[in-house]
């Protein structure tokens, strides 16, 4: 991997050491630093002339510094030469607005594969993006791995006696089924209304959980509003216990408090955003040796698709 060189924004350093460890490189060197006002600037300090780049960089909180940080140093690799330049994004921040879902707002996860397009990037990979359709906003290759890699073997380590797998939310039907087929589990749906963004009532549950270890399985986990609602829901229609199974922690406002004190046994994350806090309740996957293993893959034109067949 002599062509090949891996940098790493200052979202997440500590994941990038991760994968840089399975890669067995070095992490390569840029200066990312800020103005007084808040102006960020980067300078790459090795070669990268004729070379393919990985930058790991998610675009998690704080989001807009994140991914302004991540289209400059784009823009600087392409300055320097760079044969190709990949951007790794493990969680994509905006993924969430990815339609008109009412009248006069942007669709912003198109508008930032735009800005990375232009910025000159040659290809995006990203883990569970929150609408897998987001790919085609990229007229460019863009790789969304799946998360589910990460937690199969967790759950089926658990030794559950009634396992039964949820989808917190009609919209995530097809994810929670990709588990189900994985696990040779049965599916039950929570139906929500949700009013406004980060706030969710939930309405029903789709199916039958009494006497059931309920595995809630979802792409992200926010407020946890959602999730601690669903469990007290689950539990009072008689679920022995619920966890969830969520790929990107996002955990922002009042979640820790919210799994700490609800109804939720367990919360399973990985590590694509860098956590804030420990609690008892919540456990870390890394998410590393995948996007490592991919990385690999695309650098030495290998099948990316055969890691999920496995």
């Amino acid at each position: 991997m002599s062509t090949f060189k891996l940098f790493s924004g200052s979202a997440n350093p500590e994941f990038a050491k991760k994968v840089a460890n399975y890669l067995c490189v070095p992490v390569s060197q840029a200066s990312l630093n800020k103005f007084s006002d808040g102006e960020i600037s980067a300078q790459i300090t090795e070669s990268v002339r004729g070379q393919d780049v990985f930058i790991i960089q998610p675009t998690c909180a704080p989001t807009n510094d994140n991914l302004m940080e991540l289209l400059i140093m784009v823009d600087a690799l392409k300055r320097s030469s760079a044969k190709s330049i990949s951007a790794v994004i493990p969680y994509y921040g905006y993924a969430r607005q990815d339609r008109k879902a009412a009248p006069r707002v942007p669709i912003t996860a198109k508008l930032v594969a735009d800005l990375l397009e232009a910025a000159g990037i040659d290809r995006v990979v990203t883990i569970d993006l929150h609408a897998a359709q987001i790919q085609g906003f990229f007229n460019i290759p863009a790789d969304n791995l799946f998360g589910s890699i990460l937690f199969v073997d967790y759950i089926k380590s658990k030794g559950l006696k009634n396992p039964i797998i949820a989808s917190p939310d009609i919209g995530g039907v097809a994810r929670a089924r990709s588990y189900a087929e994985k696990l040779n589990y049965e599916l039950v749906i929570v139906d929500k209304k949700r009013e406004k963004a980060n706030v969710a009532e939930v309405m029903n549950i789709i199916g039958d959980v009494k006497g059931k270890d309920v595995i809630l399985v979802d792409d992200m986990v926010d407020t946890a509003g959602t999730l601690v609602k669903a469990a007290e829901v689950l539990k009072k229609k008689g679920a022995t216990s619920v966890m969830a199974c969520c790929t990107h922690g996002v955990l922002s406002g009042p979640a820790y408090d919210r799994v700490e004190n609800g109804q939720l046994d367990e919360l399973v994350i990985s590590d694509t955003i860098p956590t804030k806090k420990n609690s008892k309740k919540i456990t870390v996957l890394s998410a590393a040796n995948m996007i490592a293993e991919t990385i690999r893959r695309i650098h030495n034109k290998e099948s990316v698709n055969s890691i999920f067949l496995a």
